[in-house]
């Protein structure tokens, strides 16, 4: 993985971060979050996986269901943020599109995702801090505005 900081001398930071081949995106991006103390940013991402694993948000069980891509799939779309979790650390939410060879794709929620060959990732600062609470009621953590205040 390479980084590089492309503005932010008088405001926000926006950094671009190159994932290489092998790496695992969601793990990879979210360590370089704690290791930036980057509490609050959008993301957006193009490039390839060798294969993938999304998720679809089921409700009433609680849970993501994982839909696995055992394939080499574009990465189309990424989109997502970084917040502050519970734990105190990064929290990253992504959705990707992924496109297969036969044209078809694949989406939801990124839950792994082995770049190959490459993964570009554009990680932009907001002015905010933003904090992700754990909602017991649904089962998984959302961006409080409130706790994001304090």
């Amino acid at each position: 993985m390479e980084s590089v900081k492309i503005s932010g001398k008088a405001g926000p930071e926006t950094r671009v971060v190159i994932l290489d081949s092998g790496e695992e995106a969601f793990t990879t991006l979210t360590k370089f979050a704690n290791d930036a103390a980057i509490t609050a940013a959008s993301l957006t991402a193009i490039g390839a996986f060798e294969r993938a694993t999304v998720g679809w948000f089921d409700l009433e069980k609680k849970t993501y269901k994982k839909i696995e891509v055992a394939e080499q799939c574009e990465v189309l779309s990424a989109i997502g943020d970084i917040a502050v979790g519970d734990d105190g650390k990064a929290s990253l939410h992504v959705h990707v599109v992924l496109g297969l060879a036969d044209g078809t794709t694949r989406g939801g929620h990124l839950l792994e995702g082995k770049v190959r060959p490459t993964l570009e990732v554009v990680i932009a600062d907001t002015a905010a801090h933003l904090r992700r609470k754990k909602e017991p009621d649904l089962g998984i953590a959302l961006i409080d505005i409130a706790k994001g205040k304090t």
